[in-house]
């Protein structure tokens, strides 16, 4: 079942690629008490993940905080290393990843795709949410092959 606005989110362990390497997080007690804008992508490094839904909250995070975001967190079913590489390649200081390498928290908040045609496997699908103290506020799931609702500027119409 796809997680709703209003639903908390579920308590898995997910990774943060941190300057001294993987670090192992539980997202019940990660997201408490700060209101975060979470996005998902497919795949680090894949193209509109790269050119667009990146770049998008990186250029966007300063107006992000200033409309009350604490933190804002990509995910994707990679591991913290690729998550890692992709911060320092095309991040900022300003996104937190966490890799979701075994996809639990896509398969937690019902939110998986069948990449096995393009050779991906199992991922999570592209959305965002707006989590405030652990809580869907806003939900933003993308048809597949879209790019619109889940990016930072459609998220400061939400804030």
């Amino acid at each position: 079942m796809t997680i709703s606005v209003g639903d908390k989110l579920p308590d898995v362990t997910l990774v943060k690629a941190t300057e001294n390497g993987p670090e192992q997080v539980q997202s019940g007690e990660y997201f408490k008490g700060k209101t975060v804008a979470l996005f998902s992508v497919p795949g680090a490094f894949t193209p509109t993940c790269s050119a667009r839904h990146l770049p998008g909250y990186v250029e966007k995070a300063d107006e992000l905080k200033a409309k009350g975001v604490d933190e804002i967190v990509a995910t994707a079913v990679n591991d913290a290393f690729v998550m890692g590489a992709w911060k320092s390649s095309a991040g900022s200081d300003d996104i937190t990843m966490l890799a979701d390498g075994n996809g639990d928290f896509a398969e937690a908040v019902g939110l998986t795709m069948d990449g096995s045609g393009f050779g991906m496997g199992k991922r999570g699908q592209r959305y965002s949410m707006v989590v405030e103290d652990g809580v869907v506020k806003e939900l933003n799931v993308e048809a597949p092959g879209d790019f619109s609702v889940s990016s930072a500027e459609h998220m400061l119409g939400q804030l």
